[in-house]
Parts: structure tokens; C-alpha cells; sequence
């Protein structure tokens, strides 16, 4: 039967990814960058219904953030298996390097870092060769020097496979160059991924920058030190012919898999524009794929990535999808936080100690405990914030806040964030006439002062406030609800333009979460987070 389905699989911030099948299971992972808990672990069993299983990096001293910007930390994880054994190599960008961590079951617990000393460079994967060779492969500049930004070599190494069972760094021997890019002078040849098909082996790889040149390429050789040849008509899947007047762009860093019947598919990133920008950063796509004369080809009717796909399925579930709106992604609409932060919750950067987090979960049963500490949402250090990824075009975002703030540095509230230098704050503070107020806050810039949109004097304590923000046709409006009272608007017609990374730059996506800061003081106060909606607005 022949369904048609919508990308993207993974809408919103879900960048660079990578994935395995085990039998007729499918796990994927993607970058978080300065995010935690990071790298996002889902499971498939038709590749179109997909669920959080786990979090890679989902503890204190697994890793350290400290000053990480939000666009560093965790760069393109790779996720492979073998013989038992589930890997995931990934970049610590910043204060780390290249690292294996392993798992018996891909929901955890996955061990501490492996560092692989002598591998510079970003974008690790590993290749496990039918002769019980295993092989690493990354990207680092050119050996003799850059003759450019961005003139970088993709290499391999082998790897001790008795070295990483002892927990030991496995690299073996020297780096061998293998490839520098299907085009000349390019730029960035990055995110690797070597399989052996039909006895050839066979590198699939990005190139030309994260941006509107982005592109997938592909070259295959007879043995794995080379020589390589790449693909005559290069590259495989990109969209940069087309401009900027398509509605998806940036496409490119992808990752091959097949199914149990032989059929081949591609999952990558791209990005979605609106009205000229990409508020939800990079999300993954899925396209099959077809081979011909020995070399990959993209399946679908125009040869470019598609919103709707058609694809061949004997699932029941996925016959559904033909009647359905498509939704790939099983999420919750509204979260309580009893005693646990959902899965796809995230908090930045990752405290090396436990005691340290602004937040906890269990200080009350029924809600989500945010300290109003020194750290605050523009700062790179360990904010009192949790959110979760903004997902659609369309979008309403509430929570409900149980706070009193107590001295005129302390607030708490919603947030629209992007970076440390754009985001939207709708605050609870005391205003200087010593009433509970509200105020919306605008950053626009990493050189420019905040902006008070609006304020809105309470006047009376309130106990609970619930705070609501929407997104429609890419204009931002903020309202705040009191004893059960209907909503009143604080502000609308905010730009969120500037939550996209044509504005703001980077390379993540926007999050709607919670705050509470103490605005540059350790104060004793908090704020508890009593629940928090998110849902597609039609």
C-alpha cells in the first residue's frame, strides 16, 4: 500500500541527525548543543512513528557546559550497533573534544565519556567493517595548513575494539586523509557516515556550511584507505540551486538506512522558511531513496526533499496516515511535572553537581521548583529555566506560576528563547511602588540593552498567575490570567523574526519554557510551576 506522509519526521529544533536499525527497530539521535539533558534517543518501528526513549547525556559529571554559549556543546552525535552494543560518538565543541559513550539499551544508561585522544577535529562516527576492523572517521582541517576558512579533510583511523572495551582510548595508528569534498575549493566536508554495500564502501558526507549551500554528497572506493571516487553528478540531495524562494532550505548532513526489505531511505536536516526566515531552526527530514549504476539517488517525484512523500508501507499504523494530520512525534500537549522533568524538557548547560541545579522536582509533589538564583536567562551560567522545543509555525504556550517575588531584583515567568541575546521574558516583578507587576521584555541583540515592552501593575498579591504567549502568521502576543479571570493581553504584535537564526544567528532552534532568576543575587525565593501547555495553534 502507498501512503503519503508529511515531513518534517521531527519537527523543530532537532538538527545533524543520525540513525541505526536494530532488526525491525529503528533509533535516532540529534544535536542539543549547550541544552540539557542532551542528545535525544527516539525509537521507530515504521521510521514515521517516532517517541523519546531516553537522553544520552542525563547526568551531572557525564560532561561539563560551564560558559558553554547555547550554540556550542553537542555537535552531530553519530548512533551505531554492534554486536550487543549501542555507540554514540559526538563533539563536546568548546572544553571537551571527540567522545564514545556506549549503552547496552539504547534508553539508558549510557556510560561516561570514552575521550578519543588524538582525534581533533568535529562530527565523529565509527564504522564497523565486516572483516571485525572498526574504524573512526571526523573531519579537522586540512593537515599542511588551511589554504581557506573551512579548506578542512575527512579522515579515518583504526579503532581497538579491545582498547574501548577496556574503557581505554581505541585509537590506533595514523590519521589517513581520505576525502576533501565532491567540489572544488569546498568548504566544510563534515558530518562522515562510511558504509560497506555490495562490497564497496561507500562515504556519505555534508558540505558547503550549515547555511542555504548546504548539501549531501556521496564517493565509494574498493578499500577504506582509498582511493575514493566521488559521484559524478554530486551532490546527492541539496536544495542551493533553488534560492531563497523555496520553502525548504539549508539542506544537507545526513545519515543512510535500510529496511528489513531492502528499501533504502536518508533521513537530514533542513529548514523550513517563513516569510524569509527559519523560526524553528533545523528539523529532520526523511526521503527514500534508490539506487542506480551503483550510486544512491533521491526517490522522490522531483528529486528535492518534499513536505509530502509517498511511501510504501504494509504498517497498519502508518495506513492511518493517509487519513490523518501526521504528527510523527508523540509529545504531550500539557506536562505537571510530578516529581520528574519530562524527557523532552530541557535546561541549560549541565551543572557538574547535583546540589547545584536551579530547579527541582520533587521539593512538592504537584510542580516544578525554579530558585531565583544569581544566574540569569542572558547570562552562560546555570539559569533557574526549563523548556521545551517550539515545534510548529502556529503555537500557544501557558503555564501556571505560583509566585510571590519578594525584593525588586527577583522575577520569575515565561520565556521565548532563541539565545542569550533573543528572547522574549514575560515576568512577574516588584515594581519600584513595591506592587506585583508584570512586564514584558524584548532582547534584540548581543550589543543592545533590553527593551520593557509593556508593564502591568497587579496591584493586589497573586498566588497564581497563568502566563500565555502565541505565535500566529509570525507576530507574538503575551497575556496573563488571575482568579480564574479571563485572559488579558499584555502585548501583541511582537516580532518573532528574531527568534530565527537569520536574526539571532547559531545554530539552534527556539524553546517555550519557565524561568525564575535572582537578577545577579542568590536570593531564598522561588517560584513553582504548577503545569505548562504547548500546542499547535490551526
Amino acid at each position: 500500500m502507498t501512503i503519503k506522509y508529511r515531513n518534517p519526521i521531527l519537527s523543530g529544533f532537532y538538527p545533524d541527525p543520525s540513525i541505526v536499525r536494530v532488526n525491525c527497530d529503528y533509533y535516532l539521535v540529534t544535536s542539543t548543543f549547550a541544552y540539557f539533558p542532551g542528545i535525544p534517543v527516539f525509537h521507530s518501528r515504521d521510521l514515521l512513528n517516532w517517541s523519546q526513549i531516553g537522553n544520552a547525556i542525563d547526568r551531572p559529571g557525564q560532561l561539563c557546559f560551564d560558559e558553554n554559549q547555547i550554540s556550542q556543546g553537542l555537535f552531530a552525535p553519530t548512533i551505531r550497533y554492534n554486536e550487543g552494543t549501542f555507540y554514540i560518538l559526538c563533539t563536546l565543541v568548546k572544553n571537551g573534544g571527540n567522545f564514545i559513550i556506549t549503552a547496552d539499551d539504547p534508553k539508558g544508561p549510557w556510560s561516561d565519556p570514552i575521550w578519543l585522544e588524538g582525534a581533533d577535529g568535529i562530527d565523529p562516527s565509527i564504522f564497523f567493517d565486516t572483516d571485525g576492523k572498526a574504524w573512526y572517521h571526523g573531519t579537522h582541517p586540512a593537515p599542511e595548513g588551511e589554504a581557506y576558512p573551512g579548506n578542512y579533510e575527512i579522515y579515518i583511523r583504526e579503532i581497538d575494539l579491545k582498547l574501548l572495551k577496556e574503557r581505554k582510548n581505541p585509537l590506533s595508528g595514523d590519521n589517513i586523509g581520505i576525502w576533501r569534498g565532491a567540489l572544488r575549493n569546498v568548504i566544510w566536508p563534515e558530518g562522515p557516515h562510511i558504509y560497506k554495500i555490495d562490497n564497496e564502501y561507500f562515504l556519505l558526507h555534508a558540505e558547503g556550511g550549515t547555511g542555504l549551500d548546504h548539501a549531501v554528497c556521496i564517493a565509494k572506493a574498493k578499500d577504506i584507505k582509498g582511493p575514493w571516487e566521488g559521484k559524478k553528478s554530486n551532490p546527492v540531495a541539496t536544495h542551493r540551486h533553488l534560492g531563497k524562494r523555496v520553502g525548504i532550505i539549508n539542506v544537507g548532513h545526513a545519515d543512510l538506512v535500510d529496511d528489513a526489505n531492502g528499501n533504502w531511505y536518508m533521513v537530514l536536516l533542513a529548514s523550513r522558511q517563513i516569510e524569509g526566515v527559519c523560526p524553528l531552526g533545523r528539523e529532520t527530514f526523511l526521503i527514500p531513496v534508490f539506487w542506480e549504476d551503483g550510486w544512491p539517488f533521491i526517490g522522490t517525484e522531483s528529486g528535492m526533499i518534499e513536505e509530502e512523500i509517498e511511501l510504501e508501507t504494509n504498517s497498519e499504523e502508518n495506513r492511518s496516515r493517509s487519513e490523518n494530520k501526521n504528527e510523527c512525534l508523540t509529545e504531550k500537549v500539557c506536562d505537571h511535572f510530578k516529581g520528574v522533568i519530562p524527557l523532552n524538557w530541557l535546561t541549560l548547560r549541565l551543572p557538574s553537581n547535583e546540589k547545584d541545579f536551579a530547579f527541582c522536582v520533587n521539593a512538592r509533589s504537584d510542580a516544578l521548583r525554579l530558585f531565583a538564583k544569581k544566574a540569569t536567562m542572558r547570562s552562560m551560567e546555570h539559569p533557574a529555566f526549563a523548556g521545551r522545543r517550539i515545534r510548529h509555525i502556529n503555537w500557544e504556550f501557558s503555564a501556571e506560576i505560583e509566585f510571590i517575588p519578594k525584593k525588586e531584583n527577583e522575577c520569575a515567568g515565561i520565556v521565548i528563547l532563541q539565545s542569550e541575546d533573543f528572547q522574549y521574558r514575560l515576568e512577574i516583578f516588584l515594581s519600584e511602588k513595591g506592587y506585583m507587576s508584570l512586564r514584558l521584555i524584548k532582547a534584540a541583540g548581543k550589543n543592545t540593552d533590553e527593551e520593557t515592552v509593556a508593564v502591568c501593575e497587579l496591584h493586589a498579591v497573586q498566588k497564581f498567575i497563568i502566563l500565555k504567549a502565541n505565535c500566529i502568521d509570525m507576530e507574538l502576543s503575551f497575556f496573563y490570567e488571575t482568579d480564574n479571570k479571563h485572559m488579558i493581553k499584555v502585548s501583541g504584535g511582537q516580532d518573532a523574526r528574531i527568534l530565527s537564526t537569520e536574526y539571532a544567528g547559531g545554530f539552534v532552534g527556539s524553546l517555550a519554557g519557565v524561568f525564575a532568576s535572582g537578577n545577579g543575587t542568590d536570593t531564598q525565593n522561588y517560584a513553582d510551576v504548577l503545569w505548562a501547555e504547548y500546542k499547535e495553534l490551526e
